[in-house]
């Protein structure tokens, strides 16, 4: 993902999390510490090239500090669901926490959120806990997954098909 993604992505991100939607500035954030040698942070987009126009349909991000790696989006276009893609994507970041050397890899996901609860657990997630009214404005709970050794988790994926 690049600067130039963002208001794509939003759109998307507006569409699928109506209820708390990231801000352009999180993006922007995030994606300031995506590049060079001192990157913390790997951010991607699918983009649709079947389509007359390309588009983006989906795109994930994930942050590293030490030997700890966040999830810390996923999102696929309605269309797109259940195609794949969304494990596609979990692989790629699974690939970056591996690069950023780090042990484990934690996540949030709404407690009503099955789909990718599924989707993180064919993964190896493990559910470890809860936050409460971690999502706002709705009050939402998250469920809270950790993943130990994602090296292991990816290579365990390969030639594999997974909907998400």
């Amino acid at each position: 993902m690049r600067w130039w993604d963002i208001e794509t992505v939003l759109e998307l991100e507006k569409d699928l999390f109506p209820e708390d939607a990231w801000s352009r500035g999180m993006f922007w954030s995030d994606l300031a510490h995506a590049r060079g040698p001192e990157a913390t942070r790997r951010y991607l987009v699918a983009v649709d090239t079947t389509a007359e126009a390309e588009r983006i349909v989906g795109y994930a991000g994930l942050a590293a500090a030490g030997d700890l790696a966040d999830v810390q989006t996923i999102a696929v276009a309605r269309e797109h669901q259940g195609t794949g893609l969304g494990g596609r994507l979990l692989t790629e970041l699974l690939r970056a926490a591996t690069d950023f050397e780090c042990a484990e890899v934690m996540l949030e996901c709404r407690i009503d959120n099955v789909r990718a609860q599924k989707l993180y657990e064919r993964f190896g997630f493990e559910a470890i806990g809860f936050r409460r009214g971690y999502y706002q404005p709705g009050n939402v709970d998250a469920l809270v997954m950790r993943l130990t050794d994602p090296s292991t988790s990816v290579a365990g994926t390969q030639g594999t098909e997974t909907n998400g």
